[in-house]
């Protein structure tokens, strides 16, 4: 039997639709992050796409203890068991350098990613080297150290009265470093098992580097100079040692035994009365509105890092942002993720699932900044936030920063500037070694 043009055509159009499909189906996106809530709101996200598309998205998680190494084992390796990666800002600088990601500036140009993300989550989830203009990755999860408190406690009569005979203003959520630290001495009570403050301390990692930070980048100071990798009147400048000096002082008014606090003992820290404040991660608040994990729910309340004596306020950067790797085998399609990711409307519903975006019309947002009694703070922050070297060798710099700080900060050994200068001097030897500096 003779068929029509009309029939041909039409079987070459089925014909060609089914091969589609099933290239879409043949393809699957492997995205590697560490275990935890954002991982699965990832997954969630990326079952959408694949209702849209076809292609198949898998969010392939590992403990965060097992997360860096078993990122960087497959790198070194040059496999492709990934296809993305949701890493750490500090990763940028081994993992540009040694070649491991695929670099995003013409991406990020050509879909004004600059302009339609919070400016400083570009500048330190993406680019490397510091004020170098390239680009890495696609700001993805934001975070940031931000607070919580016990709105109870603040808003006694009782306490507000005694406080501003006191201290001569009104007890409210601190705008400054030296409200906070005000706070903190007041609702100091040890004979009550009652205590001003929860900072971090802890000095394996990041926890007390993070909390330092805070301090420092919020009294104007700075780690040094990314472009010239200066730090030498810089991180131990007189802005700078007066932070130290304040959250030396801030340890004092922590609950007994706090020398090793991150972000576990500091939301217990709110979850069973022991302090009016407590630092933290925003990603770790979502369980202090939780009140089967915090009996204090109703009355905890969340502040963005407070404004230090010159009016700067900003704060210490957690959070990732998502890179291709340069081994795998579908870049393209990576690519096509990528594109689909930053659309407005996938970040709108990448917040709605419970992902910090970075997206700056989603921020800006009054849906978004209603939605939890932390998101408002979250979006201030975002949009003041400064984050550690992303060099290769931060790790090492992490060390002698840990090893130096804590001895100051938890034991009271030496002075603030004391320890800064040696600090300096430690990070300049590190830099001359590595070639960054001459």
């Amino acid at each position: 039997m003779r068929k029509t043009r009309a029939g041909i055509l039409a079987g070459i159009g089925l014909a060609l639709a089914c091969t589609t499909s099933a290239y879409a189906q043949d393809k699957q996106l492997t995205i590697f992050w560490a275990e935890w809530d954002p991982a699965n709101y990832l997954q969630e996200l990326a079952n959408e796409y694949e209702k849209e598309t076809g292609v198949k998205v898998v969010v392939e998680t590992t403990p965060w203890a097992d997360f860096q190494t078993k990122a960087f084992t497959e790198f070194n390796a040059k496999g492709s068991a990934y296809d993305m990666v949701v890493g750490d800002s500090q990763w940028l600088g081994a993992a540009s350098e040694g070649g491991h990601y695929v670099e995003l500036t013409d991406f990020i140009k050509e879909h004004k990613v600059l302009e339609t993300m919070a400016p400083a989550t570009v500048k330190y989830y993406s680019e490397y080297p510091g004020n170098g203009g390239r680009y890495w990755s696609i700001p993805t999860e934001g975070d940031a150290v931000g607070w919580s408190y016990r709105k109870d406690w603040f808003e006694d009569p009782k306490e507000k009265e005694a406080f501003k005979a006191k201290y001569g203003y009104e007890l409210a959520v601190p705008k400054t470093w030296k409200e906070m630290t005000d706070i903190a001495e007041f609702f100091h009570r040890p004979s009550e098992n009652r205590y001003g403050i929860a900072i971090y301390t802890q000095n394996q990692y990041d926890g007390l580097a993070m909390g330092v930070e805070n301090a420092l980048f919020s009294y104007g100071a700075e780690l040094g100079d990314y472009s010239t990798y200066k730090v030498d009147g810089i991180l131990n400048s007189d802005k700078a040692v007066a932070a130290l000096e304040n959250y030396r002082k801030l340890f004092g008014y922590t609950p007994p035994g706090w020398t090793n606090a991150f972000f576990v003992e500091n939301n217990q820290a709110i979850t069973e009365n022991l302090a009016a404040m407590s630092m933290n991660y925003f990603a770790f608040f979502p369980s202090l509105l939780n009140e089967a994990s915090n009996p204090n729910a109703k009355n905890t309340g969340f502040f963005a890092n407070p404004a230090g004596p010159g009016g700067d306020q900003y704060a210490a950067l957690g959070g990732q942002g998502i890179s291709i790797v340069s081994y795998s085998n579908n870049k393209e399609e990576a690519m096509k993720f990528l594109e689909w990711f930053i659309k407005d409307d996938t970040q709108k519903k990448w917040a709605e699932l419970g992902g910090y975006t970075c997206n700056k019309a989603v921020l800006e947002s009054e849906a978004f900044q209603n939605a939890t009694p932390y998101n408002k703070a979250f979006y201030e922050t975002m949009f003041k936030v400064k984050d550690f070297w992303a060099v290769p060798e931060y790790a090492e710099l992490l060390q002698q920063l840990n090893q130096r700080v804590y001895p100051y900060v938890v034991n009271g050994e030496g002075t603030a500037k004391e320890t800064l200068d040696s600090l300096a001097a430690d990070w300049n030897a590190t830099f001359k070694k590595y070639g960054r500096m001459n």
